[in-house]
């Protein structure tokens, strides 16, 4: 599954980005997605999951009540919306997909076969 990732740009502390993730050619109905960062020299850390059967969210506390992850009716886009920028929101934000994940994995990178190139956000203060 190749996946695509758009939307990452400069933005003020306190401003909004919308990232998409597609899939071109197909579906991701039958996939759980999430999105990850990675800031410079740090580990890739997780943000946000939606699983493709339930659509329950899963997010890292430091985003909770201000980014939100949703698939669209078709499924053929994964979005994070992302509300109330911080700095330290900064980093490259990268979209993985799977369609064997156990909850557990759900927050852990090494367990999504397909990613997307990543798309660069970033949060002036």
């Amino acid at each position: 599954v190749q996946l695509q990732a758009s939307g990452g740009g400069l933005v003020q502390t306190g401003g909004s980005l919308r990232l998409s993730c597609v899939a071109p050619g197909r579906t991701l109905s039958r996939y759980d997605m999430a999105w990850f960062r990675q800031a410079p020299g740090k580990e890739r850390e997780f943000v946000a999951a939606i699983r493709w059967n339930s659509g329950t969210t899963y997010y890292t506390d430091s985003v909770k009540g201000r980014f939100t992850i949703s698939k669209d009716s078709d499924k053929k886009s994964v979005y994070l919306q992302m509300n109330s920028l911080k700095p330290e929101d900064t980093a490259v934000y990268y979209c993985a997909a799977d369609s064997s994940l156990i909850l557990s994995s759900i927050r852990q990178w090494a367990h999504y076969d397909y990613w997307g190139q990543g798309t660069e956000v970033t949060v002036s203060s």
